[in-house]
């Protein structure tokens, strides 16, 4: 049995349960906890022990890698395994680049079109990191009210979440801060704490997601059509295998040209093979390749990508009844290679937005009224951040095939993203209308409703679209989802609830 030091609780644990432990958060997680961090292995699972009601680690063990668990207490484990630790401007290199390259740069190409910006913190743990995002924009865009800003802030750990919504931090929380930060940007709470002003904390919104097992990008859960992307100090905790599978996610959700931040512990080049590898002083960026690069010269681009084919997405473009069982593209099937629909649905599992409306654009006109057609480059502009061409497309889709609901339900997923909510709810009212049954058009209005305090209208959508999802078995995909199964959506209506 190893030696360890500093433990919270006498029990040793011996070096099999925790071999069988390591495996087993390995393959149920991707974390992953080589012999060298046993340490944190065992000392995470005794914490989580005391939450499972065991009164030492050792059965929680044995329970945990025999037992079939639920979604809760993965992620309760979860959350005990991974460590919440991070502080405001942490790696501030970073911040300055953002500040002077990225962000200006995003100014100019957006001046005279749809002026939005959209960030992902990825693993934002207790709120630190996307409160420093919004204060690093207040302080470039001189004209912030003008813009669509949408900081989208995810983790794992449903307290985290809870904490960074509160937006309120000890002193702690500020080592290392840049000294104007309190006085500009924080009030106190009288309880001795620093609470984020109003102003800086609407910025962000907090939302649930597993990193390892939720379907990203969708328009579902907001993560299509990032412009910049922070991940720092999270993918260091999965397994190699799994972290790539997450990084060829982010390429997805990047537009063209996107940027991924990560920490410089996770700097690697064969992990983040699929991007541009950036070098600023005193830090490496990483960049979604495109040929419509604006910010830099090629010069300035020490490496260049090499594509790993990533592992084909899920997608779900708009079907009248049951979603078509989309083949995975075979390269050898030449025929099938030079049909243009099968070239551009490949260009959109790959993150090549841009090449996937060009395809679509070169087939014969015949095709431009296919609602499977018009779909895909409805969800290809979306996924660009090009809402104004996303809605036109969805509106000719609508008109190709007026009696389908999954039209309405993507043409509501615009709207709401658009800030046009009330046209949402319409389009969404529209779906139902077309079909009762359809089980995230009620999940999306219940939603709404809650945004606006409609709370007894959308306890009746939450309600019914859970009375849907408990007909299908729970590894079901659900229609029109991106791949999200039942079970998983029933789950975050019930956390919601």
């Amino acid at each position: 049995m190893i030696q360890r030091k500093g433990q919270e609780m006498a029990e040793q644990i011996p070096d099999a349960l925790l071999s069988q432990l390591s495996e087993f958060v390995a393959a149920q997680m991707g974390l992953h906890f080589p012999r060298e961090r046993w340490t944190d292995l065992e000392r995470g699972v005794k914490y989580a022990a005391r939450e499972f009601g065991f009164d030492s680690a050792a059965p929680c063990i044995q329970w945990l890698v025999s037992s079939p668990l639920t979604k809760r207490q993965i992620e309760t484990l979860a959350s005990r395994l991974t460590v919440g630790e991070t502080y405001f401007f942490r790696e501030k290199r970073s911040f300055d680049v953002l500040e002077e390259r990225i962000v200006p740069e995003l100014m100019r190409l957006r001046e005279g079109t749809e002026r939005h910006l959209r960030i992902w913190s990825a693993g934002c743990c207790t709120g630190e990191e996307p409160y420093s995002i919004a204060i690093s924009l207040s302080k470039v865009l001189p004209d912030l009210q003008n813009w669509k800003i949408t900081i989208l802030a995810t983790d794992i750990n449903p307290g985290f979440l809870k904490e960074a919504s509160k937006g309120v931090y000890k002193e702690w929380s500020f080592r290392d801060a840049p000294p104007w930060l309190k006085g500009r940007y924080f009030q106190g709470d009288g309880k001795g704490c620093l609470e984020v002003l109003p102003a800086i904390k609407t910025m962000a919104t907090f939302s649930y997601l597993n990193l390892a097992e939720d379907v990203y990008p969708s328009l579902l859960n907001n993560t299509n059509a990032m412009d910049i992307i922070f991940c720092r100090n999270v993918l260091m905790y999965f397994s190699p295998d799994r972290a790539k599978k997450v990084a060829q996610k982010f390429y997805r959700c990047l537009v063209d040209g996107g940027w991924l931040i990560v920490s410089p512990t996770e700097v690697s080049h064969e992990l983040f093979s699929d991007f541009i590898t950036v070098n600023f002083p005193g830090v490496i960026l990483y960049r979604k390749g495109s040929q419509r690069l604006h910010s830099f010269e090629v010069a300035q681009l020490p490496f260049f990508e090499s594509f790993v084919e990533p592992t084909p997405a899920i997608v779900s473009p708009v079907q009248s009844k049951e979603p078509p069982q989309l083949e995975t593209p075979q390269p050898q099937t030449s025929e099938r290679d030079r049909d243009p629909y099968t070239e551009a649905l490949q260009a959109y599992t790959l993150g090549d937005y841009q090449g996937t409306v060009d395809k679509i654009l070169h087939l014969p006109a015949t095709e431009h009224n296919n609602p499977l057609v018009l779909a895909l480059v409805t969800r290809a502009y979306a996924n660009q951040g090009n809402l104004t061409e996303a809605a036109q497309w969805c509106e000719r889709a609508i008109r190709a095939d007026k009696l389908n609901p999954a039209c309405r339900f993507l043409l509501a997923t615009i709207l709401e993203e658009q800030g046009r909510h009330e046209e949402a709810v319409t389009s969404l009212k529209h779906a139902l209308y077309l079909d009762p049954n359809f089980a995230l058009a009620h999940f999306s209005l219940g939603n709404l409703m809650r945004r606006q305090a409609k709370f007894e209208e959308a306890d009746r959508h939450l309600t019914n679209a859970l009375a849907i999802l408990r007909r299908y078995s729970t590894d079901k995909v659900v229609p029109e989802s991106d791949g999200m199964t039942a079970g998983r959506l029933a789950e975050m209506i019930t956390a919601m609830r």
